[in-house]
C-alpha cells in the first residue's frame, strides 16, 4: 500500500493526466478497503464471536455472512 500512496503523491505533484490520477486513486481505496475487511474479520472473529467459549454454529453462520457481507460492500 506504501507504494499505492507513494506513486499517488509522485502523480498528484507532477499534475499527471486526471485518468491517470483517479486510477491510481482507486487502486489505493482497494488496498485500504482490503485492509480493512481483514481488520473487521479479526474483530467480528475475536470480539463478537469469543472463540474461548466455542461458538454455536448459528454464531458462526451468523459471523461468516456478516464478514462476506462486509467484503462485498468494501469491493
Amino acid at each position: 500500500m506504501r507504494g499505492q500512496v507513494d506513486a499517488l503523491e509522485r502523480a498528484l505533484i507532477a499534475d499527471e493526466a486526471y485518468n491517470d490520477v483517479m486510477r491510481l486513486v482507486t487502486a489505493t481505496r482497494g488496498a485500504i478497503n482490503g485492509i480493512m475487511a481483514e481488520v473487521i474479520n479479526g474483530h467480528i472473529r475475536t470480539h463478537m464471536v469469543d472463540p474461548n467459549r466455542a461458538p454455536s454454529q448459528s454464531e458462526r453462520n451468523a459471523a461468516d455472512e456478516l464478514v462476506s457481507v462486509l467484503r462485498t460492500y468494501l469491493r
